[in-house]
C-alpha cells in the first residue's frame, strides 16, 4: 500500500482530504517528509487525523500543517479543539502561547507532547495548560514522560502547585567530595632517590669510622 501511495504522489496527484481519507492514518505515518509536505494544509479542515502514533518528525510536519490550516481561527475558543490532535508536534513556544488561553488540557494530551517541548515547560506553565485538570497530574507522576518532567523541576516549584507532587530536585544540599590521597608508589627507586634514601645510613657509618679512627 505504501508503494501505491508513493506512486500516487509521484504522479503529481494532490494529498487532499479525499486522498487522506483513502490513505488512512496507518499508512499516513509511513510517508516521508517530502510526501508529507505535499499535503494541502486546507485539507486538514475536512478530515480528522490523530497522528499521535506516528514518528516524531511526522508529527512535527503535521502540526505545522494544522497550525497553518486553522490559523484563521487562532483567537477563537474552537482553535484548541481543532489543534489538539496535532499537539504532539508543537514546539514549546506554541505551548506557552496556548497556556495563556484557558485551554484545560487533558493530562493524557500533556503526556503525548513532544518530549523536548514538555521538558522545557515550567510547573507554572503546566498549571496554566491543565487548568481544571491539574489534580489529575498526580495520577501520572510515576509514568513517563511525566516522571522525567517532575525530576527536572525544583521541588519548591512543584510544591507551589499544591497537589502533592514529589520527586523534584531538592535545594540546599552540598555535595561532599572525599579527598583522594595519592598512594605510595611501589615502583623501583631511581638513582637519585636511592642515594637520598640511603644518605642517613651512609652519614652514620662515616661518623662512626671518624670516631674510631
Amino acid at each position: 500500500a505504501s508503494v501505491m501511495i508513493r506512486r500516487y504522489v509521484s504522479l503529481g496527484n494532490p494529498l487532499n482530504a479525499t486522498a487522506l481519507s483513502a490513505i488512512g492514518l496507518g499508512y499516513l505515518c509511513l510517508l516521508n517528509a517530502t510526501e508529507l509536505n505535499k499535503i494541502d494544509s486546507n485539507s486538514l479542515k475536512l478530515v480528522s487525523l490523530d497522528p499521535s502514533a506516528c514518528q516524531q518528525p511526522t508529527k512535527n510536519i503535521l502540526y505545522a500543517k494544522a497550525k497553518q490550516a486553522f490559523s484563521d481561527q487562532h483567537n477563537l475558543p474552537a482553535y484548541y479543539k481543532l489543534i489538539e490532535p496535532y499537539l504532539g508536534g508543537a514546539p514549546a513556544v506554541d505551548l506557552r502561547a496556548l497556556s495563556k488561553g484557558n485551554v484545560n488540557m487533558n493530562v493524557s494530551t500533556l503526556a503525548k507532547l513532544r518530549y523536548d517541548s514538555l521538558m522545557s515547560l515550567t510547573p507554572s506553565e503546566v498549571q496554566s495548560l491543565l487548568g481544571i485538570n491539574l489534580r489529575e497530574l498526580t495520577k501520572w507522576q510515576n509514568a513517563l514522560p511525566i516522571l522525567d518532567w517532575i525530576r527536572r523541576q525544583k521541588q519548591s516549584e512543584l510544591d507551589k502547585l499544591h497537589i502533592g507532587l514529589t520527586g523534584g530536585t531538592q535545594e540546599g544540599y552540598i555535595n561532599i567530595v572525599t579527598p583522594k590521597f595519592q598512594q605510595p608508589s611501589s615502583a623501583p627507586l631511581g638513582p637519585v632517590a636511592m642515594v637520598l634514601h640511603l644518605l642517613p645510613a651512609l652519614l652514620t657509618s662515616f661518623l662512626m669510622m671518624s670516631v674510631l679512627s
